[in-house]
């Protein structure tokens, strides 16, 4: 997929700086002490379809185009990145529009099963319009590889290094994949964990890792809890195997074991904990 990107109408304004340095007193030992701290930037990002609005989410204005896929991806809106025709990046007073023009199967796709969704910062079920939608049957993941817990400690060696606006903000997730061989594949950051993985999802997609066998050889990673919507994301792109730091919920586990995806959580450096299908880890 190449779609078109254009920061604005007019082509006059750029997308917000991801960070930005804001002045601060801190307390020292009971001293002030003057300075500044890097803040990580939120903007509004509104998702259009053929100039009909589906999503406003605050986000990092960085990486929007895999936004706009991983998104689209994630969500079900399309099946595969090249049903996106067009991509325009619109950036306005009041935050940035993602332009999104779908093909003409896909458009009458997304007319019939349109949704409005509008939501803060990592709220990935916001305006759903039923509790059967929020529970939605998932797809099986077919993918079968194996993996050791040496390789599940290299993958997340791997995480922190590549970090970088984590490491000037210490205010945001990330999402990355890992392959055999190939090391870190992408990552990529947000303040919301929701958006880090639309857009790994779509730096994947918009690099050819999607398809398979790619997705089903490797190692899909996040550096935040693990929620239930999380998992619906993972098993849309049929990622066999997802990596958390941090602990699931319960409905994130039950949400596993119906998409036979391995789910392993609480991963640090000396050992993780498998809480679905472990048959994949060679433990």
């Amino acid at each position: 997929m190449s779609p078109r990107a254009a920061l604005s109408a007019a082509g006059e304004r750029a997308p917000p700086p991801a960070s930005r340095a804001a002045p601060r007193v801190g307390v020292r030992h009971g001293e002030p002490v003057s300075g500044v701290r890097v803040l990580a930037e939120e903007a509004a990002i509104a998702f259009t379809y053929d100039f009909t609005s589906q999503a406003v989410m605050m986000a990092t204005p960085r990486d929007l185009e895999d936004f706009a896929v991983g998104f689209s991806l994630s969500e079900g809106l399309i099946g595969d990145a090249e049903e996106i025709e067009s991509l325009e990046i619109a950036v306005q007073p009041l935050g940035v529009d993602l332009r999104i023009g779908l093909s003409a199967a896909r458009r009458e796709a997304f007319v019939a099963r349109r949704r409005h969704m509008a939501g803060p910062a990592g709220c990935g079920l916001c305006g759903v319009e039923s509790l059967a939608e929020a529970r939605r049957a998932l797809p099986r993941v077919a993918a079968e590889p194996r993996f050791t817990a040496a390789q599940v400690a290299e993958a997340l060696a791997t995480l922190a290094p590549a970090q970088v606006l984590n490491a000037e903000t210490r205010a945001v997730h990330a999402a990355g994949f890992w392959r055999p061989g190939l090391g870190l594949v992408a990552l990529r950051e947000d303040v919301g964990r929701h958006n880090a993985l639309d857009k790994l999802i779509g730096a994947l997609a918009r690099a050819g890792e999607r398809g398979r066998p790619a997705i089903g050889e490797g190692l899909l990673m996040l550096t935040s809890r693990v929620s239930i919507e999380l998992v619906q994301k993972a098993a849309m792109i049929g990622a066999p195997v997802l990596v958390a730091v941090s602990a699931p919920s319960a409905l994130a586990v039950e949400a596993a074991d119906q998409a036979n995806i391995t789910l392993a959580a609480i991963a640090r450096a000396d050992g993780f904990e498998v809480f679905t299908h472990p048959h994949r880890l060679a433990l």
